[in-house]
């Protein structure tokens, strides 16, 4: 059963609502990179659902977006078009993240969407489809396994572990960055996928929240440097709300 009413976040001002901006964690503001050197990609996660509402494990199920979703998806795409162009947009082979790319892209001059498998969110396994309160007892093992520390514990089910995450999602990212050098990309994807992204550009660093449809900018230099300029902003949300939890599945993806 779905929540009739899911905390949400009230209309803020800009400097509020910007969660996170300007970080940089490999080393200070001077190692921003410059010039045509580097992609600037723009990795977005997906519009709301209502699984995302209900706090349910979602993985590689196929939900789709809710319309307050699709409100946040056409919110940010007017957003980045206002930003400068666009060069190409990426995405998830997941519907919640297809479409909210493709929202983006018509907001952006109608780009065609690139569908690649390696942002999909995290494969987990026998628990995909329940909430975390049911999945303790109808699934312990499989929910033991999401809690360990073990960044090589795969997820009964065929679920994947962090580590599978982390090389796919950063390999994606870094075979884009080398395609376009010099341009600004967009990416969509999922909670759990930018968490690994974040720790492979900011390793022992504060984490951030990633909300649905968040901007989080990344620099990549011959796919090896990576910086994480700002990220966690849902200041385009000002007249939607967004969910306080932003629940993806992953227990770290929020």
């Amino acid at each position: 059963m779905h929540s009739p009413e899911p905390n949400r976040e009230p209309a803020m001002s800009d400097s509020n609502s910007r969660v996170a901006a300007d970080m940089v964690c490999n080393g200070d503001a001077k190692s921003v990179l410059t010039g045509v050197d580097y992609a600037e990609i723009i990795v977005i996660r997906h519009g709301e659902t209502d699984w995302n509402a209900d706090g349910r494990y979602q993985g590689t199920l196929d939900v789709e977006l809710n319309e307050i979703g699709r409100q946040q998806a056409t919110a940010v795409g007017e957003r980045l078009s206002r930003e400068g162009k666009i060069s190409a947009i990426y995405s998830s082979d997941l519907k919640r993240a297809f479409e909210t790319a493709n929202l983006i892209a018509t907001a952006c001059g109608g780009l065609e969407v690139i569908k690649d498998p390696g942002l999909r969110e995290r494969n987990l396994g026998d628990l995909q489809g329940l909430q975390p309160h049911a999945a303790a007892s109808v699934c312990p093992e499989a929910y033991k396994a999401l809690q360990s520390q073990k960044t090589d514990q795969e997820i009964p089910g065929g679920g994947e572990s962090i580590d599978q995450v982390y090389q796919r999602c950063n390999m994606c990212l870094r075979n884009i960055s080398v395609k376009h050098k010099g341009e600004r990309i967009v990416a969509v994807t999922h909670g759990s996928v930018l968490r690994r992204l974040h720790e492979r550009a900011c390793p022992n660093k504060q984490s951030v929240k990633f909300l649905n449809t968040s901007v989080n900018i990344f620099h990549l230099s011959d796919g090896h440097n990576w910086v994480f300029k700002s990220g966690g902003d849902v200041s385009h949300l000002n007249q939607i709300g967004y969910l306080r939890t932003g629940f993806g599945g992953d227990r770290t993806s929020s």
